[in-house]
């Protein structure tokens, strides 16, 4: 009887007992995503989604952020630190041991032993160790470490997050690079169309045919035209600079291959968004945000235990004397002691369990609202993607129309049967549409990486 009752107490003095609630994730949201007709597709988001684009130089392109970004290395070092933590967390449940050693030549004090004659010169030493154990009867260690955990696992969460907005960052600036180099190819051709334009104007004032109120009107706009030129310039250079920084270089060693290209890149296949169960499961942010309602929780308990006492045991021993006689029974020495700490329940412990659990319930109102918003951004990009694409068929067939036009103005004007300007006003139309087509180009492209983003692809 009296055997298994000390089983009994052994067993609770080593295990105890675990303060606060159970953490408990929260039920998975039931949601299903709209898809933009033949644009979109059900299926899963690949890991590195810019390989959609068969290019080349966007999969360099974004290799090289993800190894060079200054911001993946500040998210590294906090997941190091995060790491570390957890490690302290974990072994403050371990005993803790130390070791001594000392060794002098001194004389001492004759009157601090009650003698009245000097005391020689000796050769003193001293060694020893111990170990020490806090007994986490009421949790309040485990506690601890698993709240360190689920801290880790936030911020391992958020260095994804880190990588995702770097991933799709890349592909915009390399989308901007190429496509301001194919506006300004648009551009170039259209200052060439005024020029010659001009030159018509100038010939048909010559003829007696035209004024120099056309010939002015003509000038205005090739002026007007070659303007547009230095807008597209600048928008190339300055996405070429904000990807070396991405890439982790300084503006001058900007990547020269990116500047190379002339034409937006294209997907091999409708965009995969995958299904709402695997957007929450796979945004950094909701995950982030579930790792810090787990340590909200787990804090609880941490509170809570602080309730209780804290008991702990220690056992030291060594040897002092002369150096000499080290380790001779008349200089060993031992002890063994235990320890109760607490602090009788008062306002302030209370407080705390209450303002525990004031963090749980705001950490669970942030984890919805992450959801929400993740459902929020990824439906509103959808629908953005699938009216942007109406709108780009809708400026083609603009386009088309317009170049199908102005060769029949220009056909009719070369057989006399209307007038330059009407010509003239053919070709601005074409010019402006083409602009137009490849301005929507351009903008369904982002479209394409925004929803990506809101998917919480690239990592």
């Amino acid at each position: 009887m009296n055997k298994g009752l000390l089983t009994a107490c052994a067993a609770l003095a080593l295990s105890g007992c675990v303060m606060g609630p159970n953490y408990q994730a929260p039920k998975p949201v039931s949601a299903k995503l709209s898809q933009a007709d033949g644009m979109t597709q059900q299926a899963p988001l690949p890991p590195r989604w810019w390989h959609l684009y068969d290019d080349p130089v966007l999969d360099r392109l974004e290799e090289q952020a993800l190894s060079a970004n200054t911001e993946l290395r500040v998210a590294a070092a906090s997941l190091g630190r995060a790491r570390a933590m957890t490690e302290a967390a974990e072994g403050a449940n371990e005993p803790e041991f130390s070791v001594e050693a000392a060794a002098q030549r001194a004389r001492l004090s004759g009157e601090s032993y009650l003698l009245t004659e000097q005391l020689p010169v000796m050769n003193l030493g001293s060694a020893g160790g111990g170990v020490s154990y806090q007994f986490d009867l009421f949790g309040r260690l485990r506690r601890g470490a698993e709240a360190a955990r689920a801290d880790e696992g936030a911020v391992g969460a958020l260095a994804d997050a880190v990588k995702v907005t770097l991933a799709a960052e890349v592909a915009k600036s390399y989308v901007e690079v190429c496509g301001a180099q194919e506006m300004e190819a648009i551009v170039e051709h259209s200052v060439e169309v005024q020029e010659r334009l001009v030159e018509f104007a100038e010939r048909l004032q010559a003829e007696g045919r035209g004024s120099a109120i056309e010939v002015s009107a003509a000038k205005a706009r090739l002026a007007d035209a070659r303007a547009a030129l230095p807008l597209d310039k600048i928008k190339s250079r300055a996405a070429l600079y904000r990807l070396a920084f991405l890439m982790g270089r300084t503006p001058d060693d900007y990547p020269r291959e990116a500047e190379a290209c002339h034409h937006l890149p294209k997907l091999s296949q409708p965009l995969p968004t995958g299904d709402g169960a695997a957007l929450i499961a796979r945004r950094p942010d909701i995950r982030a945000a579930e790792r810090q309602l787990a340590a909200a929780t787990a804090r609880i308990g941490v509170a809570t235990a602080e309730l209780y006492p804290q008991i702990g045991i220690g056992l030291t021993g060594g040897t002092t004397g002369l150096l000499a006689d080290l380790g001779q029974a008349a200089t060993n020495r031992w002890s063994i002691a235990g320890l109760i700490h607490w602090n009788f329940p008062s306002a302030g412990p209370r407080a705390k369990v209450r303002a525990a659990k004031a963090d749980t319930a705001r950490a669970l109102a942030v984890f919805d609202g992450k959801v929400l918003n993740a459902l929020r951004e990824v439906q509103t990009a959808i629908s953005t993607y699938g009216e942007n694409h109406n709108r780009l068929l809708s400026l083609t067939e603009a386009r088309e129309a317009a170049d199908e036009t102005a060769d029949q103005l220009r056909r009719l004007r070369e057989g006399g049967k209307a007038a330059a300007q009407v010509d003239i006003g053919g070709r601005n139309t074409a010019l402006l549409a083409a602009q137009r087509e490849q301005a929507a180009k351009e903008a369904l492209v982002l479209d394409q990486i925004n929803l990506f983003l809101a998917l919480g692809g690239g990592w």
